[in-house]
């Protein structure tokens, strides 16, 4: 069964529908759940899969068609690229995308940005200053 099958999305308000499927779909070429050149679904069977609007998986791969990251073939659907290139790219971008909020919700709680360095240093080895107190 298709990884997508098992998708089950939860739709939140902050981000559009589309936008938050593209976000699925990159994080699951990024970490190799979606090999290059793999065949993915239509965008009836997408939609019915994902229980949204044809017209919402249609802008999901006008999108993705438009960045390179799928391409449709006539008459046999739409593929992830081949570039194995365009998968490191993906996930670059996921880092840099995660890092920017991470570090932009730390000073708008008014960390300095040397604050943030010890406290991503200190819980990536595995404590926290905040574990002392609890």
């Amino acid at each position: 069964m298709p990884l997508w099958e098992h998708w089950n999305l939860t739709f939140n308000d902050r981000m559009p529908i589309y936008r938050q499927i593209i976000l699925r779909f990159n994080r699951a070429f990024a970490s190799g759940e979606i090999k290059p050149g793999e065949r993915i679904p239509s965008i009836r069977e997408m939609s019915a899969l994902l229980k949204v609007n044809t017209n919402t998986i249609q802008r999901v791969y006008q999108e993705m068609e438009r960045d390179g990251l799928i391409g449709s073939k006539r008459g046999t659907g739409y593929f992830f690229t081949e570039d194995l290139s365009m998968s490191e790219k993906t996930r670059y971008n996921l880092a840099i995308e995660s890092l920017h909020r991470f570090v932009e919700e730390m000073r708008a709680i008014g960390y300095a940005d040397k604050e943030i360095l010890d406290e991503l240093t200190l819980y990536m080895k595995g404590g926290s200053e905040n574990d002392a107190d609890s």
